[in-house]
């Protein structure tokens, strides 16, 4: 499969980067506007955190702007999450509904170890010098 998808690689990840993020802004989107049945305008500081991490750290991945550093916030903060709101729950993420938490954390942390991409507003604005 590399041999045929390998030549894509670099507007697949772009891709994936600009789902993911646009997913994980809806989730800050919940959190802070009340967006897609969310709660919207959290009393708890915390939740605010959360939401204000994910809504523009989404959007700044998604772009791929500093998507490396944002990248490595959200997934210090999925990883807070699980254990904070999920692991007490139980060990297994398939039996605290920890699942999503885990899953944002390591993509966060795939797309911290390779930044914004060849396809994003930082190739723009610094492009690659070979």
């Amino acid at each position: 499969m590399e041999r045929w998808l390998g030549k894509f690689s670099d507007a697949i990840y772009s891709l994936a980067r600009f789902v993911i993020g646009v997913l994980f802004a809806c989730h800050g989107a919940q959190k802070l506007f009340g967006a897609f049945g969310g709660i919207g305008v959290p009393l708890n500081p915390m939740l605010k955190a959360a939401g204000f991490i994910e809504f523009f750290g989404g959007c700044l991945i998604a772009l791929g702007l500093a998507a490396g550093y944002v990248a490595f916030i959200a997934s210090g903060e999925m990883a807070a999450a699980y254990f904070m709101v999920h692991a007490p729950g139980g060990l297994w993420p398939i039996v605290n509904k920890g699942e999503p938490a885990v899953m944002y954390c390591f993509i966060f942390l795939y797309i911290a170890s390779r930044g914004s991409g060849r396809f994003s507003i930082d190739a723009l604005i610094r492009p690659h010098r070979s």
